[in-house]
């Protein structure tokens, strides 16, 4: 079983800590997602599998069953994580109607990155054509949302005026496919869940608007850092081959999430005197479809507040939030006034809110 279907969710966590600047102090007026045209199922994951892995077997159906998923977005062989936050970044731009110079600071907040050095920041803003300073946010499948917090708490304290929050997600390239064995197939397994994509977000001042960013909560237990690792091109593993494949021990990291909690969650809802049944939608992170409804049952939000995106789109990483969001406004199912949640959580191990009113 995929670790995270078993992650209960609890109150009370010991050192818990909340951030966030002043309610209604920044607000998000833009947000587009770019999904890549190639598409892989996962029956065709199993075919890759069977056909490079000779001598392993993987079981037939056993991907799907176990999380859901349907398909994801693949990108092309001369595509960069850096090209997909631009064109996600682009479509920001034209639907509001700027240009380069009207950005004041660019942040790139990702799992993924088209090298050590320099930051993927100078890439994005060079192919966006923008002069201004950039900056590089990575906190694994939480990138967004702390890229978010990053960029309201410079709004709010008057730093810059027009922030780019931006994220490109390259798993494909990290993806094992020669399986000796089992194990080596468990370990290596969260690279089959993941997709493909950029997103881009606006943050701006909320100029006396009733939108605005009304909160955040984080947590983290960072003791459990080595459960789940892409390890190459560090100090650690500058070389190693094998290193350049996700890695990851389901039972430990089941553990780990365990130790971690959820008592933030309801922590900064308490704080801000919310419940879930104020939000017109409640976007969270998906690794698998049982997981979302795991997390439902467990943190008692209701099953039709989510927006369901891992069976079509994969585990997208950092961009899956601005995913579920985009869908939700474009369908209507949120909208001016409205309030949204948005829950991370991500390898660390680390658990995240943000509270926006719309």
């Amino acid at each position: 079983m995929h670790p995270f279907l078993c992650f209960p969710f609890r109150t009370g966590y010991l050192g818990e800590r909340m951030a966030g600047a002043a309610p209604g102090q920044s607000r998000i007026t833009g947000v587009e997602v770019y999904l890549p045209p190639g598409r892989l199922d996962t029956s065709g994951v199993e075919q890759r599998l069977r056909r490079e892995s000779p001598g392993f077997k993987v079981p037939a159906g056993l991907i799907h069953r176990v999380t859901g998923i349907r398909t994801r977005s693949v990108m092309s062989a001369v595509e960069q994580a850096s090209d997909l936050a631009v064109n996600a970044a682009a479509k920001v731009l034209a639907e509001r109607g700027l240009q380069p110079e009207d950005i004041d600071l660019l942040i790139f907040a990702s799992a993924s990155q088209d090298m050590v050095e320099p930051a993927t920041a100078h890439m994005v803003a060079a192919k966006l054509g923008l002069h201004c300073p950039v900056m590089d946010v990575k906190n694994a499948c939480n990138s967004f949302l702390n890229g978010l917090e990053v960029a309201d708490s410079f709004v709010a304290a008057g730093r810059y005026r027009r922030v780019l929050v931006a994220g490109g997600e390259s798993p494909s390239r990290a993806v094992r496919w020669e399986v000796p064995d089992f194990d080596t197939f468990a370990a290596s397994f969260p690279g089959y869940t993941m997709s493909d994509g950029g997103y881009a977000a606006l943050v701006e001042p909320a100029d006396g608007s009733t939108a605005g960013v009304l909160g955040f909560g984080f947590s983290a237990k960072s003791t459990h850092w080595s459960v789940g690792t892409l390890a190459a091109g560090g100090s650690a593993y500058p070389r190693d081959p094998d290193a350049t494949y996700f890695s990851m021990d389901g039972e430990k990291l089941k553990d780990a999430f365990l130790d971690l909690g959820s008592g933030i969650l309801h922590s900064t809802l308490e704080r801000l005197g919310l419940g879930w049944e104020d939000f017109a939608v409640v976007c969270v992170h998906q690794v698998s479809a049982p997981y979302r409804e795991v997390f439902a049952r467990g943190a008692g939000v209701p099953e039709a507040r989510l927006v369901p995106t891992v069976e079509d789109y994969g585990n997208l990483a950092s961009v899956t939030l601005p995913l579920q969001l985009k869908l939700a406004l474009d369908s209507g199912r949120c909208g001016p006034g409205d309030l949204v949640a948005l829950v991370g959580l991500a390898g660390g191990v680390s658990l995240g809110l943000a509270v926006v009113r719309l």
